[in-house]
């Protein structure tokens, strides 16, 4: 999926489609065949026809969609890009694999019932989670991240103000920076459902992160195989 985004100064293109480029590099980097899905795209059959679900980055999730009233700091994004999203994950098999990269770790926890920080510097006193600076995740032991990336540390860059606050009940914490900020989320009751609040795709080089985009390919082709598999035999 992509963000949306509108110009103020020519409405004759009714707006734009963003997905930065190193996305779908990584994507493809590890084995597979990136598509972006528009908003106005039928869900129903993207469900259908996926074999893996990346959810980027992009502006805030309106906080009317957790209860809240939106923080003074919040930069809206369109509200379609979440609401499209919502209805592809509702009609996305349990088993589809989903991996969702900073806006697309907190729109899982918020589409399954979580609540968001609006503003991380208000409640930590530094707005160091924004602009890219390096930074090291301690993930959990056991965890599905750390099967995974095959770190117990992972350092990523970060550009985003706001994290998971409340998680919502079918997803565990799986990272957490030295603040204590929530930087990572999985399902406990899916295959394949993790969200990081970092950007690998912005530390190609670095292995740990290399392997998500690895590992979330491995997990479509499986995906796929298990889909191929059955309707082989009835034919």
């Amino acid at each position: 999926t992509v963000e949306v985004r509108h110009d103020e100064k020519d409405d004759t293109t009714g707006g734009r489609l963003v997905c930065n480029w190193n996305y779908t590099e990584q994507v493809a980097l590890a084995g597979g065949v990136p598509l972006i899905i528009p908003p106005t795209a039928d869900m129903d059959e993207v469900a259908r026809i996926i074999d893996g679900w990346l959810i980027p980055g992009g502006n805030d999730i309106d906080a009317r969609h957790f209860g809240q009233e939106n923080h003074a700091q919040v930069l809206l994004g369109d509200d379609q890009r979440f609401l499209s999203e919502q209805r592809l994950f509702r009609a996305a098999p349990s088993d589809l694999p989903i991996f969702g990269i900073c806006y697309g770790c907190q729109f899982l926890n918020v589409v399954q019932g979580g609540t968001l920080l609006q503003h991380l510097p208000d409640v930590l006193g530094h707005g160091e989670h924004e602009g890219g600076t390096p930074q090291s995740y301690e993930v959990e032991k056991g965890s599905k991240l750390s099967t995974i990336s095959g770190a117990g540390t992972i350092v990523g860059r970060s550009y985003h103000h706001q994290a998971a606050d409340t998680v919502a009940d079918r997803l565990r914490i799986s990272a957490r920076s030295e603040d204590g900020t929530i930087e990572a989320l999985e399902a406990v009751d899916r295959p394949w459902l993790l969200g990081v609040q970092w950007h690998p795709e912005r530390t190609p080089e670095d292995e740990a992160t290399r392997n998500l985009f690895r590992g979330f390919i491995d997990a479509a082709r499986a995906y796929r195989q298990s889909r191929i598999a059955p309707a082989r035999r009835l034919a």
